[in-house]
């Protein structure tokens, strides 16, 4: 008995003490928005709407791509890549870094010539070819065309990633029609079946494809559901791709950002939304294009990723997501 009243008396102890800590941290949780390295736009954000598809030239607070502290270090010396949706964004961001890295880059995009010739500019300031080609990820025979187009200039092709994405909110699945249906499962996931199945006779071995998929194919989002939903088949895609293609030595990843400033969101959202973009993240603000951009570097090197494959890298600003 005498043993067990002792380890009571521990426990309360240990309770007391910790009580009385907790007393004396009284103190709210810091609302601050969280830095942990380059100190990064946080909330409030501009208020604005932009018209789709989204103009980079036009947002008030311009997303930050150059990522100017990051070092090349020759990690995709000699590879070429294609980017769509690489006009801006974070597939600015990736076409600049891929360059940093020795890779001559191509930029697929819809119809933002003025964002697609910016990033031509900086990722020739890089030192490496560009070339930027306009058209529908929608339409096979564009895809098709568009590959042989910029293998015949570029010689090879090691690199896909696919990035271009369509998203417009809904506040009932009432609200979304066939032909919002059509567009977004036809962009966001037919896109991506064409542009692999366009690139694959190009690729070999040590070739590698990277889809951009989203913390909202993970958990879903109310106002997003048919957005959602190609995001989550992104991911199976990427999987299955994967499973699909190891054999031949091309890896295929993924990565889910969650809320990054780029034109997408202020091209779907209220200004008064936008004004709190990314603050229920855990790091109380969105993240830039330039905190994305290395995780691609990362899965397109075979220097630095080599054993990975079929993997959704997470990148949310959330603990435990």
């Amino acid at each position: 008995m005498a043993q067990q009243d002792d380890t009571a008396n521990k426990q309360k102890a240990i309770q007391s003490r910790q009580d009385q800590l907790d007393g004396n941290m009284q103190k709210e949780e810091s609302k601050d928005p969280v830095q942990t390295g380059i100190r990064q736009p946080v909330p409030p954000m501009p208020q604005q709407h932009l018209a789709k598809p989204g103009l980079e030239a036009q947002m008030d607070l311009k997303p930050k791509f150059l990522a100017e502290q990051y070092k090349g270090s020759g990690k995709l010396q000699g590879m070429t890549a294609i980017v769509t949706g690489g006009d801006s964004g974070i597939g600015r961001a990736v076409a600049v870094l891929f360059a940093r890295e020795g890779a001559d880059v191509a930029i697929l995009y819809l119809n933002e010539h003025e964002d697609a010739a910016e990033t031509q500019r900086y990722v020739e300031l890089e030192g490496r070819r560009c070339v930027t080609v306009a058209g529908d990820v929608k339409d096979e025979a564009f895809c098709k065309d568009a590959v042989d187009k910029i293998v015949a200039e570029f010689g090879r092709l090691d690199i896909l990633v696919n990035n271009a994405a369509f998203q417009e909110h809904a506040n009932s699945l009432l609200d979304i029609t066939e032909e919002r249906l059509d567009e977004t499962f036809r962009t966001n996931i037919y896109g991506y079946f064409h542009m692999a199945k366009a690139a694959l006779p190009h690729l070999k071995r040590g070739a590698s494809i990277i889809n951009t998929g989203s913390v909202t194919g993970l958990k879903g989002s109310k106002k997003l559901l048919d957005y959602s939903a190609t995001k989550g088949a992104i991911h199976a895609f990427t999987m299955s791709l994967a499973a699909s293609l190891i054999e031949q030595g091309i890896r295929v990843n993924a990565v889910a950002p969650g809320p990054v400033w780029t034109p997408l969101n202020p091209a779907d959202q209220t200004p008064e939304q936008i004004k709190e973009f990314g603050a229920s993240t855990t790091f109380k603000r969105p993240a830039q294009p330039e905190e994305l951009s290395p995780a691609y570097v990362f899965l397109a090197s075979p220097v630095c990723s080599g054993y990975i494959t079929g993997v959704v890298l997470p990148i949310t600003g959330v603990v435990g997501e």
